[in-house]
Formats: structure tokens, C-alpha cells, sequence
């Protein structure tokens, strides 16, 4: 009897396990967006609360999302796991997404709301709604962003 009883564990209710790598991605992800109130403060000299849900500015959130993930797969798993070298991968596709592919789709949109504007009042374009130009990072911003992802994973890494 005392057997089956020490073999017993109470089922809890609710039991979600400790993710570093999902929690320090999120975690990141939270703080870079925080972040940019005060960095967009700093340039703008304005509180801009909107910056929160924004994309593009400093520091990169998607840059350092995808660092911590990588980050803290790399101090659980190891280096040289399969998971680890998915989560690289991934990250460098999103950074360089970040400062290339739609940095110049953010700079295309500032021109394209410039042509729009300069139109004459009667052409059927002239009212149209503007186009979102802060879509992308500039290259210091996707390494802040990734230095913060890495920060962050590295606090967040698992004590065992």
C-alpha cells in the first residue's frame, strides 16, 4: 500500500511546462515593441503610443523575436540540434527580410504617397487612402533588435 501511494501524484488542474525558448521570444518580442515609445520619443521629441502595434523602428521586434528563439534553442538544445539550425535559418530570413525586402517596400510607399499628394484634385486617385511607409529596419536596427533577443534568452535560459 505505502507503494501505490508514493507512486501517486496529484493530476493538476492546469499544467502548462516551462518554455524558455516560446517565453523568451514572446518576452522579447513585448520589450522591443515597448521599446519604440521611447526610442520614437528620442527622434520625434512626441509621445507616440500607436508605436506599440507599429512595425519597423528601433530596436527591430521581428529581428529580436526570432534571435531569442534561435538563442534559447541554441542554450537548451545545444548547437548542434536540428532545432537550433531550423531556428537560425528562419532567423536570417526574417532579419534579412526586415532590412531589405521591406525597408525598400517602405521607402516605394513614401514615394508613392508623394506622387499621390502632387496629383490634381479631380484625378480619382488624389483622395486615396495613404499607403503605410514604416514597414521596414534599417540594418542597426535588426542587429539591435537581435542583440536584444539574445539578451533577453540568455536571462531567460532554463536552470537546468
Amino acid at each position: 500500500m505505502a507503494d501505490l501511494v508514493a507512486t501517486m501524484r496529484p493530476i493538476p488542474s492546469f499544467y502548462l511546462p516551462f518554455n524558455a525558448p516560446l517565453l523568451a521570444a514572446f518576452l522579447s518580442f513585448a520589450i522591443a515593441q515597448f521599446l519604440k515609445i521611447f526610442t520614437s520619443w528620442y527622434k520625434e521629441k512626441r509621445w507616440d503610443s500607436k508605436r506599440l502595434l507599429d512595425s519597423g523602428g528601433m530596436p527591430s521586434s521581428h529581428s529580436a523575436t526570432v534571435s531569442a528563439l534561435a538563442s534559447a534553442i541554441g542554450l537548451q538544445e545545444g548547437t548542434g540540434s536540428p532545432a537550433f539550425a531550423i531556428a537560425v535559418v528562419l532567423s536570417c530570413i526574417v532579419m534579412y527580410d526586415a532590412s531589405g525586402v521591406r525597408l525598400h517596400a517602405g521607402r516605394q510607399a513614401e514615394l508613392l504617397n508623394q506622387i499621390v499628394c502632387e496629383l490634381p484634385p479631380e484625378h480619382p486617385l488624389s483622395n486615396a487612402r495613404p499607403l503605410r511607409d514604416s514597414l521596414g529596419h534599417t540594418p542597426l536596427q535588426v542587429v539591435a533588435g537581435g542583440l536584444l533577443g539574445c539578451i533577453i534568452a540568455f536571462f531567460m535560459r532554463s536552470p537546468y
